[in-house]
């Protein structure tokens, strides 16, 4: 099969088909995409796709990468019930309409129910046409590629507007493969100038593009909805009046996976919290200056691509914080604790989180978000008792031993 090139000038618009053929695909096709955090990108916060290309964007992958573009190739074919004749009106030409503007879709979480929404676009269209006779009989052209020129006017490796040519065609005396960028829905036409007793189109190659939710503001898990596409007049796909499709319905299945990250950890020893006033017991040992403050500031790194809560569990638990007790005295004592956040963590609101209160169970829980993926980013736990406490805690003259223990919960579940 030879190949037909668009001048050098245009080089850098150039694309191409591969011609082998590929095993049959149903009309039914699954569309996969995933989300999992990269340390070594942080900031790219998007849904990768998983579905391999078939078709023009497994001959050139390049080019649909750089249009963020994938294709599929399905084995949908069309055939003319009728002659093709010169100057009949456009339906009952070669013409080609296909839904380029884009398109919404539920997908839904199965585990959870929740609810968001894919985005799709038609981006290009490609085929294979074949004739009933080769070109040189149609048209008594004297070569293969002069019949294709002579039989349309300017052969299939030019797209009629508002289709965006492919760059390269391939041809033989019956067939030639193309392959057309679709910027806008529009009605593209190729008109004969002979008569063609009957012609096919073998498969249908389709470019498509995807808008994705934000996957920081999803919850793991697998997300599924269905879109379809009716072919034939007056369809979403619609090759006219005379070129009529094998089958009627293009379904796409959707399957987004989200895997989230949500680790923390503490530095060696961070989890035994000794609280001192500022500038440590000195002062109250050999001066006797009562203290007015116990604190510590325990920091920890948090890596995180999702959405979660932050609560208390406490083994002396207090109406909204957790306390700590002297077994001798049996007195108790409340303890504060907050946290302050990494940049690009927030509340829902979208506030920083500095000296935010945690409390005790599950309906007093904080919930924060990312703006950006976090990979061991920094943050405080700060730890404090108030005055009124210090100074029911601290007696002259009398040891004591204030103890007990505090869980921090980080909860990715914010359902």
């Amino acid at each position: 099969m030879s190949t037909e090139k668009i001048p050098s000038r245009l080089a850098w618009a150039i694309v191409a088909f591969g011609w082998s053929i590929e095993p049959a695909m149903s009309t039914s096709m699954d569309i996969k995409a995933v989300f999992r955090p990269d340390s070594s990108k942080p900031a790219d916060n998007k849904f990768i796709n998983q579905t391999p290309s078939s078709g023009y964007c497994a001959s050139y992958p390049s080019e649909c990468k750089n249009l963020n573009m994938f294709s599929i190739r399905l084995p949908l074919r069309f055939e003319s019930i009728r002659p093709i004749l010169p100057d009949a009106e456009p339906r009952s030409n070669a013409m080609f309409k296909v839904p380029a503007q884009w398109r919404s879709l539920p997908v839904k979480n199965e585990e959870t129910g929740e609810l968001e929404q894919v985005e799709v676009r038609i981006a290009g269209m490609g085929s294979q046409y074949k004739l009933s006779e080769t070109t040189v009989s149609l048209t008594g052209a004297s070569n293969w590629l002069e019949g294709h020129q002579t039989l349309w006017g300017s052969s299939w490796v030019y797209s009629p507007p508002p289709c965006e040519y492919s760059g390269v065609g391939s041809y033989d005396p019956w067939n030639y493969a193309f392959f057309w960028k679709t910027p806008v829905e529009g009605v593209c036409v190729k008109s004969t100038r002979y008569p063609i007793p009957a012609m096919t189109y073998n498969y249908v190659d389709f470019a498509y593009e995807l808008r994705t939710p934000n996957p920081l503001e999803m919850s793991s898990g697998l997300y599924t909805g269905t879109l379809s596409y009716r072919v034939g007049p007056g369809g979403d796909f619609d090759m006219g009046d005379v070129m009529l499709p094998d089958d009627n319905l293009i379904t796409l299945n959707f399957a987004l996976t989200v895997e989230h990250t949500l680790k923390v950890d503490i530095p060696p020893g961070g989890n035994q919290v000794e609280l001192v006033p500022p500038g440590g017991w000195q002062a109250w040992l050999t001066q006797g200056r009562k203290p007015t403050r116990l604190f510590r500031d325990q920091t920890f790194n948090i890596s995180s691509s999702s959405r979660f809560k932050m609560q208390l569990e406490c083994e002396i638990p207090g109406l909204f914080d957790c306390m700590i007790r002297d077994p001798v005295s049996q007195r108790a004592a409340v303890v504060q604790l907050s946290v302050s956040l990494p940049s690009g963590l927030t509340d829902t609101s979208g506030q920083p989180v500095k000296r935010r209160p945690l409390h005790v169970g599950h309906t007093n829980a904080q919930e924060f978000k990312p703006g950006f993926y976090l990979d061991r980013a920094p943050g405080i736990l700060h730890f404090e008792i108030a005055p009124y406490y210090v100074n029911y805690m601290i007696k002259p003259g009398e040891a004591s031993r204030y103890s007990g223990n505090i869980t921090v919960i980080w909860d990715s579940d914010v359902g």
